[in-house]
């Protein structure tokens, strides 16, 4: 029998600040959990702790510090900084765990809590399986040191400056951005320093927009899920290109020097196309989800090379990517693993090869982006009162059914879950748009019924 999270989702803890499981209590208990698992010889040991811009991130920023210092570890504090930019700061300073306190993508009231081993990566299930254990059936008050053996809390004064170093140098220093204009949306969130500096300093004219965080103002009508805004910014600004990241810096979406938006299957494209022609892509393979288009898989095919689909989630690829040895993988939602690189989804690093590739080929991103045809794919998100087994589910199987029987070879249809929010999600992609809105649509009508 598989053991089932009690905390844990597809992308750490996460929910409403305030309120269960994302409550001041529950992260004094994670950070003592994640001490107590870490804390394996007899030594000093260390945490860093980042978080993205939430009002909240304070509240629980605090109570994270002392569930770790009440352990006797000791606290590094970095602030707002990218999740990529905790998971290489936690690497680079030797630290045992990276504790990063934000929710992505979702509005500002919603915040979560998700880790990284001392090597960068997100922590493996029997990990989290052991930090639940310990909340839940194993809280010893005689596991808390005292006096001198309590933990201490530092100040990172120059994680920042560490992190846009460490971005600059994935670029190559053959290569300058000299006489670029770029158009930055950074979300209000945690790249509205690093993303800006790292472009400038790397010679380009910066266009910042959503650089002006307030606590509330995170990813509300910007960002990586808006990019009609960085759209218009390039289009008013005669911008080269132009890149909107999310609230916490993992994922990229661009657009065009014309003001097209192009999603993280045309990073990927673009991308493993030109590593194919070096000879860097391992295995001549790239690791994307069942989410991605099928033109995708058509133009890597069309290069020489293949694709390897796995499950929605960042995680997966991520542990596709380790098992086989492939250096390149991504999600159509705009994360991108460059692994030669960073650990991690990382929309700076991502924006960066994606010039790198400009300026090395001499070519605007509108005909860079003619190496993929992207067949139409409508994505419905329906709110559900509980996640059902949908297999169980005999109005939404028949109507799956006949919906892949209409597409046969011409496209695809499935339904998921989202692994944050109470959602169900609908995809179905085909030849023509009008024909599959109304199959979505109809799913929609069933599913709502059923679950809604």
């Amino acid at each position: 029998m598989v053991r089932k999270k009690r905390l844990f989702g597809t992308d750490g803890v996460r929910g409403v600040a305030n309120i269960e499981p994302m409550t001041s209590e529950m992260a004094l208990q994670l950070g003592r959990a994640i001490a107590y698992v870490f804390k394996k010889e007899a030594r000093r040991h260390r945490i860093v702790i980042g978080k993205d811009t939430r009002l909240s991130g304070y509240m629980l920023e605090s109570a994270m510090m002392a569930g770790i210092c009440s352990m006797g570890v000791d606290a590094l504090m970095v602030g707002p900084l990218p999740t990529p930019g905790i998971a290489f700061i936690t690497s680079s300073m030797r630290a045992d765990a990276g504790v990063v306190i934000s929710a992505s993508h979702n509005p500002y009231q919603d915040n979560g809590i998700k880790f990284f081993s001392r090597n960068g990566y997100k922590l493996p299930d029997d990990i989290e399986f052991q930090i639940e254990d310990f909340i839940f059936e194993n809280h010893d008050p005689s596991h808390r040191p005292t006096a001198s053996e309590v933990g201490k809390a530092y100040r990172v004064d120059d994680a920042i400056g560490r992190y846009v170093v460490f971005a600059k140098n994935t670029f190559p220093k053959e290569y300058t951005l000299d006489g670029l204009k770029i158009a930055l949306d950074c979300a209000n969130g945690a790249t509205y320093k690093v993303a800006p500096a790292v472009f400038y300093e790397l010679g380009a004219e910066v266009i910042q927009i959503g650089v002006k965080p307030n606590g509330e103002n995170i990813n509300l009508d910007c960002g990586a899920l808006y990019p009609e805004h960085v759209s218009k910014a390039v289009k008013e600004t005669g911008a080269d290109i132009g890149f909107a990241f999310d609230g916490d810096g993992d994922r990229c979406i661009m657009v065009d020097e014309n003001g097209t938006v192009l999603d993280g299957d045309f990073i990927l494209a673009i991308n493993a196309l030109s590593m194919l022609k070096e000879g860097t892509l391992n295995k001549n393979t790239l690791v994307s989800t069942i989410m991605s288009n099928s033109g995708l898989e058509e133009a890597i095919e069309s290069g020489g090379g293949r694709v390897v689909r796995t499950s929605v989630g960042d995680r997966y690829v991520v542990e596709e990517m380790l098992k086989n040895g492939y250096n390149l993988g991504g999600e159509q939602s705009g994360h991108v693993i460059f692994s030669d690189h960073t650990t991690t989804g990382d929309g700076v690093i991502t924006a960066l090869q994606i010039l790198k590739t400009m300026v090395k080929e001499g070519k605007p991103l509108s005909e860079l982006s003619k190496v993929m045809r992207s067949y139409p794919q409508i994505l419905l998100n329906i709110k559900v009162k509980e996640k059902k087994d949908l297999s169980t589910l005999p109005t939404v199987v028949n109507a799956l059914k006949a919906i892949e029987e209409k597409l046969k070879n011409r496209g695809r249809a499935f339904i998921r879950y989202s692994g944050t929010e109470p959602l169900a999600r609908i995809t179905i992609e085909g030849q023509k748009e009008d024909e599959i809105t109304m199959m979505a649509n109809e799913l929609a009508e069933v599913l709502k019924k059923e679950i809604g």
